[in-house]
């Protein structure tokens, strides 16, 4: 009778397994794109921090794939204000999807919040 229970547990423990090795791989990717949203979000800051040191009647180029575009300053500094508010909701997505997991490197804080306990160990703790 205990052979069957033996496959149950072991059945249950594979795909467990499975299911953790998803979410750290999942924790990875969001943790991937995180960093390079922040990255984006502090080029555009830069950038945009140096254009308005420039004069308001400036024109300035925009790249556009293979060719630039005349802008004005004016353009260019909402476009750089839109793509880091949009960077900046990306992360935060990211983070309510993952929430706390993403704060440590082993992100096994967050997979294995619960400690099993055999019953008749809890005497000695």
């Amino acid at each position: 009778m205990a052979a069957p229970v033996d496959l149950e547990l072991k059945k249950a423990f594979t795909e467990l397994q499975a299911k953790v090795i998803d979410t750290q791989q999942k924790v990875k990717l969001a943790d991937i794109q995180i960093e390079q949203l922040n990255r984006t979000k502090k080029h555009a800051h830069l950038t945009d921090t140096e254009i308005m040191t420039l004069v308001d009647e400036t024109n300035m180029y925009e790249g556009v794939g293979r060719m630039f575009i005349l802008q004005s300053k004016e353009v260019i500094h909402n476009q750089l204000l839109e793509k880091q508010k949009i960077a900046e909701e990306k992360i935060k997505e990211l983070e309510v999807t993952f929430p706390g997991c993403l704060d440590s490197p082993p992100w096994n804080t967050c997979l294995y919040p619960h400690q099993i306990i055999p019953s008749n160990a809890s005497e000695g703790c």
